[in-house]
């Protein structure tokens, strides 16, 4: 046998178990980063969903407070503050609950997501 092709010391040959071992933490690390990055899109997405309907409630909240303060009763029905205040509720994709007690007393309102 030539020597360039006799076995150098330090020198082996590796076999598939070494090539999965050096594969294996690249491809746990990978795994990891994509369902991170998965968890946080999912995460993002309901914390949106969340400060969406908060920030709608307030909006109608504040619109009936100023109804009142300009008209001196509070609103009958959620209509008179679509079409007078300039409040838009997305019908698709919130729920509003609006109950009126009296014209002298604050309306409940409650917003929920669909």
């Amino acid at each position: 046998m030539p020597g360039w092709l006799m076995k150098r010391p330090g020198v082996y040959k590796k076999n598939a178990w070494d090539i999965l071992r050096g594969a294996l933490l690249p491809i746990l690390l990978t795994i990891t980063i994509v369902l991170a990055v998965i968890f946080g899109i999912k995460n993002t997405g309901e914390t949106t969903k969340q400060e969406g309907t908060r920030i709608l409630e307030d909006s109608i909240r504040r619109a009936v407070i100023t109804a009142y303060a300009l008209e001196g009763r509070y609103p009958a029905a959620i209509e008179h503050i679509e079409n007078n205040f300039g409040v838009f509720i997305d019908r698709e994709r919130f729920i509003v609950h609006y109950t009126v007690f009296g014209s002298n007393m604050m309306p409940n309102i409650v917003v929920i997501s669909r």
